[in-house]
């Protein structure tokens, strides 16, 4: 009866052990799919580059504009050392979609075409399909602020000039605190 006893109470422990092991790993799983649910979103806001004036309602770019699409990709090709640039948006026109595609290139990542005029469905899709990821939108001078906004980064974007092109902003929105705006410069400065 001895013998008896001690099976009992060596399976009741090793139940008891697996039992242990399966809420360790339940409590694990749980932690991990919080955190990464969570992540820090970035996205990044450049307006178009520097145009060729043809007459047209959609012109390209010009050759300083070539210059700060390609300067774009030096200074965004690498700026996650991890993962990267994860998606690239851009609007309708010739120039925003110019001006991202060297970079798209260079990240083997589509060019994703927008209407950047509906600023709460682009912001609502960046945030819902990219949550904790890097993302870039190049669009227009108009737009550029108003999605800023839409993101809760600053209301204070300062106007752009015409012939503006060398903003850079980061907003990173964090799954708890407050949403911070960065502007940076990039390429060739511009001169008032």
């Amino acid at each position: 009866m001895n013998a008896n006893q001690d099976d009992k109470r060596r399976r009741r422990r090793r139940r008891r052990r697996v039992a242990a092991v399966i809420a360790f790993f339940a409590v694990a799983l749980g932690l991990a799919w919080f955190f990464e649910s969570q992540a820090t979103t970035t996205v990044i806001f450049v307006r178009y580059a520097e145009i060729q004036p043809d007459g047209s309602d959609n012109p390209g770019l010009s050759p300083a504009g070539q210059r700060r699409a390609q300067e774009l990709v030096r200074v965004l090709k690498d700026v996650d050392v991890v993962a990267g640039v994860d998606a690239i948006y851009a609007n309708r026109f010739r120039n925003t979609q110019e001006t991202a595609q060297p970079l798209a290139t260079q990240l083997d990542l589509p060019v994703r075409v927008v209407d950047s005029r509906d600023i709460e469905g682009l912001t609502t899709r960046i945030l819902r399909e990219h949550k904790g990821k890097i993302v870039l939108v190049v669009t227009n001078r108009t737009a550029l602020p108003m999605l800023i906004s839409e993101l809760h980064g600053s209301k204070k974007v300062p106007a752009m000039a015409d012939t503006e092109h060398d903003n850079l902003y980061i907003v990173s929105i964090p799954w708890y605190g407050k949403v911070k705006t960065l502007r940076l410069k990039y390429g060739e400065p511009y001169i008032p």
